[in-house]
């Protein structure tokens, strides 16, 4: 250090002594620079080739396979067809949930109420089988905010891990299964080959069992169908919701006619074992689930079927609501609180294809949010959610102006009602939230609302506020004349059980046009039984534990404290770092839902029209991604689904969690916000000619389009361009679309193999030996691996369980091999591909190390010396192959926790990265391997390098990417031979080379991530970090060009507003008070001393790191001063935190790519000039030939130059000089398509005289449901 500081000294004293201004050149370095770029091209290339045995990889595909043409509309109708079957069949069984619930409710008499009967209550249900099942309890749909456990792997995942256990007593069987089959299932499966199809009327796995009296007490199972969660498929169980009282009358009437649906939930469940959750969601509140399973109430349960998706969308036509909340000096204290909470779950009751909007009125009629002022906004996540927050800050008043807020209502859903492209089209409702009327202002509804008797246009349902209310009169005969209904609210306890009364009031004109049922309706993507809500709570809960730990690091005084800005900016990255879980295991589960109302046909001597509640069934989103036949898509290529809303269901870039927790609007993705044109554009003003695509796709048309776009990979950290081809059809009865994209440079043509591996014409082949089976098998040597998502073979019933996809596969292979197999559980095209390849690939078993590599050592000292762990085949049907070498495995890395082997984390063949980037890169190099490290990684040890190349498939001007080769060695060996090589001046006479302190040197890749440097903490990182002048450089001439990219998914961390400055008056309690929490604090940080336990060892994932780049920069300073004692005012800059919450946003990356020359064109590029000595060109740059690499020589001399600050690919916020919600709203207002029925008038509803009664009191639940409200709040 102290000579390069003394070289940079002299040389700047040199340069001020006025010597000649020529620039002096080093004519040796060109080629110095250039000839070891040539020789460690040329080494890589050699030991690559070797170990990945190139040469005869190429030539088995050669041999033994042919290009197909791929069409791409054919391609699509098949995944069509999947695709409408599968809607098809799950909406049959919804409708016969839906007929059976109808007539048991219909049959039910008084007499079979009885108050006390006993059902499964998921809540309180008890494992009987608990004492059978090895390893721990597992919680159903557990939400987790820690950061620790997110994996790589699906499989390998522990939560689900730990659901599995193997006991060789059942032999893949539940254990409740009937001995009996258990015995006649194993004799089947021991036959020779041969395989009986049923008619699907096998046994029920459960049908033997005995119905247990204790309904709180049965037996559950993991079942691998359900996400290995314990459940019971003889039975379902009862959810009530914390806010209902489930011996009520009324609720237990439901609950007694309901259990008869469980005859149906498993007669469904053997008509199509592909079922997910059934069940059915009552008006009262309560869900029945099949199969049952024990609810999970941790850390809190918010659970109500009746704020879900599939039964607000169900229960009604979709609407258009004005909240006109009073905002007058009266609505203040406890009914301002209520009122609040009020619209809180009026706001919870409303989807995707609702419009809304909140106006406050006392003296005047404003909008709650400004920039919403005369219009109706979609009630989706990020507008709900705005909407809850303005409730909180608006003011009280002056006098109530209602008859100006009723006319300005009135106008507004005039306005939209008038127009067919705006809004729902169809009901329309007023919710007046206050505390009391002065007049029923019978003027203006006649003038705006009783112009079409006896209909009318606007439902009104008014909400009554406070207990000293004397004259509800006025206000109960304005929701009566008006198709409403009226409560009076006094409690928080209350609110939401009579907010909901609107529900089945919105849902009469359903039910009595009976004959006339809705269209099925299908759910946007949502997280199971997660609640939004949560999303703002477990970000709370996070930041208390970063408090945490910072206080504790404060008073132990482990940790020198950041100054304030500095932790800030330090919190802020921290936030923003990992932005997704893009690529990694979440923990939950997406889903959509189909369901239809069911209505309550009981005849009465008075007409009414009750909304018995709502029949469906869950969709996973993973199901659906199965069916879309990814092995035909490719490499590179996708599908994904679109909603009539323009919104994503599924699609490989839907990114719905950040760090653990939900995204606030997470299924409020548009497709032109992950399908990105490559235009220039400035984010958000989107080109015609995807607004014009999108139009096409929400209005399920059936077309194609070609389009130049950019899409990132890579944990976000790269990117690719080019042309890619979309084909579009709508699913019938459905609102969705599905859309295929295909890359233009191969996505037409795909590797077929010749006749000779066909499994039939291998059956027939003599020069197989059948004569002791495993003719299949045998190509299943060594060691491979399957794709795990894809469906090669699957048994649909829950009899059979297998511990890994490859163990599924020997099992069909060997019926395969039987006389009287039927295609009935396979995908005969992706069997035939994956026995293909595993055929003519079955050498790569064979061990490498035997052959003699070079003259001068054998190739066990070869390997060695290239630090080789594993060299792997991956091929276009989803087989891996891969070969260890475990000579040169650290045995300590073994040990370590995280580690992992490279067919658990790399078992994806084609949507693996090293696969993806191989492919793309073989069009700007087809001889090149690619190189890759960790991002970020430093000096770590045992990081390893992943080397990767494509094999394509050619024929002429056709070709296509067969498979992909490649290795994964240790980054100390890399760097070990660029030391060798970059110190050597070889025959070349030279005086510098990057042993000296003039020069560093680097290997940076197509990114401009340095995959070597002489300094190791720099591995993994971006060049341009360390020096943005040189990589400002690098982009002038041409040897990189740069890429504004945006992700439209964003999540930031707002700083929430300060409250007022002043400090609090002090009284004799803030004095006590502040003494106990002193004393709390005290008393805590004593017992965790006392225990011997570090407060540091606390900390959680996400903050071990940032704890440790603190160690390394204060270990100096720590070890010569003693930490320095603060005031208290130090102590509140340095500690606190600021609070944030979590927000949309968007951000914007700037992504760099290397450029490709050929030979003819490089001699006038970057590439060909020279290194100055008076800093104007202070580097040398080589294509390392055959690799992605470039070597990058500096001289360390010369200082950055300055402010120049190269355009960094770590995301940046867009700022739109308004908040994103309405920048968003306003500006993004697309095409969208009204797919639901519109059922919203009847003439027989005039008969109807329920319009509102007083909320019942209900005194046993007044605490439970206070509290429950009070958390709620908190959130």
């Amino acid at each position: 250090m102290w000579a390069k500081t003394t070289l940079m000294v002299v040389f700047l004293a040199w340069s001020s002594l006025g010597q000649e201004q020529k620039t002096k050149q080093h004519p040796e370095l060109p080629n110095l620079v250039r000839s070891w770029a040539q020789k460690l091209g040329g080494e890589l290339l050699n030991f690559g080739e070797l170990v990945t045995r190139k040469t005869r990889v190429n030539e088995s595909f050669k041999r033994h396979t042919s290009i197909k043409d791929e069409n791409g509309e054919k391609m699509l109708k098949d995944i069509h067809e999947k695709i409408y079957n599968m809607t098809r069949e799950k909406v049959e069984a919804v409708k016969r949930i839906m007929d059976i619930a109808e007539e048991a409710a219909r049959s039910q008499k008084e007499e079979h109420i009885k108050l006390d009967f006993q059902f499964v209550n998921a809540k309180t249900l008890n494992d009987s089988a608990v004492g059978d099942q090895e390893g721990p309890e597992v919680r159903a749909q557990e939400v987790r905010y820690d950061d620790s456990f997110i994996s790589t792997d699906s499989r390998f995942e522990e939560k689900y891990q730990a659901m599995v256990q193997a006991d060789e007593d059942l032999d893949g069987y539940q254990r409740d299964q009937d001995p009996q089959e258990e015995e006649e299932s194993k004799a089947s499966d021991e036959t020779d080959g041969e395989i009986e199809v049923t008619d699907g009327s096998e046994k029920d796995p459960q049908a033997s069992q005995v119905p247990q009296i204790d309904r709180n007490n049965i037996p559950l199972y993991r079942n691998s169908h359900f996400y290995n969660i314990p459940v019971n498929t003889n039975f379902s169980a009862v959810h009530v919701p914390s806010n209902v009282y489930e011996r009520s009358t009324e609720v237990i009437s439901g609950i007694i006619w309901s259990e008869v649906l469980d005859t149906t939930f498993k007669d469904n469940y053997q008509r199509d074992p592909s079922l997910s959750w059934q069940y059915f969601g009552s008006s009262t509140g309560f869900m029945r689930q099949f199969p049952a399973m024990k609810w999970n109430q941790d850390p809190i349960d918010l659970f109500d079927c009746r704020t879900r998706s599939w039964f607000i969308e169900a229960a009604s036509s979709p609407k258009d609501v004005v909240i006109l909340v009073d905002r007058s000096g009266s609505m203040t204290g406890m009914r301002r609180e209520i009122a609040r909470h009020v619209v809180h779950n009026i706001l919870d009751t409303l989807g995707n294809n609702d419009y809304v909007n909140i106006l406050t009125f006392s003296n005047t009629t404003d909008p709650l949010i400004d920039c919403f002022d005369s219009i109706l906004v979609q009630a989706n996540l990020a507008n709900v959610r705005l909407l809850k927050e303005g409730m909180s800050t608006f003011r009280t008043e002056q006098i109530a102006n209602l008859s100006l807020a009723l006319v300005t209502a009135f106008r507004l859903l005039e306005a939209y009602r008038n127009d067919t492209n705006i809004g729902a089209n169809c009901n329309q409702a007023i919710m007046l939230v206050t505390d009391g009327v002065q007049d029923n202002y019978m003027k203006i509804f006649k003038d705006y609302n009783w112009n079409n008797l006896p209909f009318v246009n606007v439902r009104v349902f008014t909400y009554l506020i406070g207990r000293e209310v004397s004259d509800v009169r006025e206000v109960k005969w304005m929701a009566c004349a008006n198709r409403g209904y009226y409560v009076h609210l006094s409690t928080y306890a209350e609110v939401r059980e009579e907010v909901l009364q609107y529900i089945p009031v919105m849902a009469r004109p359903m039910v009595l046009n009976a004959g006339q049922k809705p269209n099925p309706t299908w759910s946007p993507v949502y997280a199971d039984v997660t609640d939004p809500k949560l999303t703002n709570w477990l970000w709370i809960n996070r930041e208390r534990n970063k408090q945490r730990e910072r206080l504790l690091a404060y008073f132990g005084r482990k940790k020198t404290l950041l100054s304030p800005d500095e932790q800030d900016k330090k919190f802020v990255h921290q936030q923003k770092h990992k932005q997704d879980n893009y690529g990694e295991l979440q923990t939950y589960r997406l889903m959509t839902s189909v369901s239809l109302p069911v209505y309550d046909k009981k005849p009465r001597a008075e007409r009414v029209a009750n909304l018995l509640g709502v029949a469906g069934t869950d969709i996973p989103i993973e199901y659906i991604e199965a069916l879309m036949l990814p092995y035909r898509l490719g490499v590179n290529g996708f599908a994904f689904i679109v909603t009539n809303n323009g919104y994503i269901l599924t699609h490989p870039d839907l990114r719905p969690v950040h760090q653990g927790i939900l995204k606030p609007a997470y299924n409020r993705v548009d497709m032109i916000e992950v399908e990105v044109l490559d235009d220039g554009s400035e984010p958000r003003h989107f080109a015609d000619e995807i607004l014009e695509f999108r139009r096409r796709v929400v209005m399920q048309e059936t077309g194609d389009i070609t389009l130049e776009v950019k899409r990132h990979l890579d944990d976000m950290r790269r990117l690719v361009t080019g042309t890619r081809h979309y084909y579009y059809m709508g699913v019938n009865n459905t609102p969705f679309t599905i859309v295929i994209s295909l890359p233009g440079k191969y996505g037409f043509y795909k590797v077929e193999h010749s006749v000779e591996n066909d499994i039939h014409r291998m059956r027939s082949d003599d020069k197989i030996d059948k004569s002791e089976g495993g003719w299949l098998t045998q190509f299943f040597t060594g060691n491979w691996t399957l794709h795990p998502d894809w469906h090669y073979c699957r048994y649909m019933d829950d009899r059979h369980y297998f511990e890994t996809p490859e163990e599924e596969l020997l099992h069909f292979l060997k019926k395969i091999e039987g006389i009287k197999w039927k295609w009935l559980e396979c995908d005969r095209r992706l069997i035939t591909k994956v026995v293909a390849d595993a055929k003519i690939t079955s050498w790569f078993s064979e061990n490498i190390t035997t052959a003699n590599y070079t003259k001068e050592e054998n190739g066990e000292k070869f390997i060695r010396r290239f630090g080789i762990t594993v060299a792997f085949l991956a091929t276009h049907s989803g087989l891996t192959r891969w070969q260890d070498f475990p000579q040169n495995i650290d045995a300590n890395a073994k040990e370590e926790p995280t580690y992992r082997h490279f067919h658990i984390l790399h078992n994806k063949a084609i949507d693996e990265i090293w696969y993806k980037r191989a492919v793309e890169y073989h069009y700007k190099d087809h001889t090149a391997y690619v190189y890759s490290v960790p991002f970020d990684v430093g000096d770590e040890n045992n990081t390893l390098l992943t080397v990767s190349h494509a094999i394509f498939r050619e024929e002429g001007a056709k070709k296509s990417p067969a498979a992909v080769i490649g290795y994964q060695s240790y980054h100390s060996a890399l760097y070990s031979l660029f030391r060798n090589i970059t110190t050597s001046c070889g025959d070349i006479a030279c005086t510098r080379t990057c042993e000296t302190d003039e020069l560093d040197c680097f290997l940076l890749d197509e990114n401009g991530y340095i995959i070597v440097s002489d300094d190791l903490t720099q591995t993994g990182y971006f060049f341009g970090k360390f020096r943005p002048d040189i990589m400002g450089f690098l982009v002038n001439e041409g040897i990189y060009n740069v890429t504004r990219m945006y992700d439209y998914q964003g999540l930031c961390p707002e700083e929430e507003e300060a409250s007022n400055p002043a400090p609090p008056m002090s009284t004799p309690l803030h004095h006590l008070s502040d003494l106990v929490r002193w004393a709390s604090a005290t008393l805590f940080y004593l017992l965790r001393t006392v225990s011997g336990s570090d407060p540091d060892s606390m900390a959680y994932p996400d903050e071990e790191h940032e704890m440790h780049n603190l160690d390394e920069q204060d270990s100096e300073a720590e070890a010569t001063e003693q930490p320095s004692r603060f005031s208290e005012k130090e102590f509140d800059q340095r500690v606190i935190i600021k609070k944030t919450k979590p927000e949309c946003c968007d951000f914007e990356m700037w992504y760099y790519r290397l450029v490709h020359y050929s030979d003819r064109n490089i001699s006038n590029s970057g590439y060909n000039k020279v290194m100055t000595d008076d800093c104007t060109r202070p580097f040398i740059v080589q294509k390392v030939f055959s690799s992605n690499m470039i070597l990058l020589v500096l001289n360390s001399v010369c200082w950055e130059k300055g402010p120049t600050v190269a355009k960094m690919p770590d995301p940046v916020q867009v700022d739109y000089n308004m908040s994103f919600a309405c920048y968003r709203e306003l500006y993004n207002n697309y095409t969208r398509r009204h797919y639901m029925s519109c059922i919203n008038r009847n003439a027989n509803e005039s008969e109807i005289k329920l319009c509102g009664l007083a909320p019942h009191s209900r005194p046993w639940s007044a605490l439970l449901v206070a509290l429950l409200s009070t958390a709620l709040y908190a959130i």
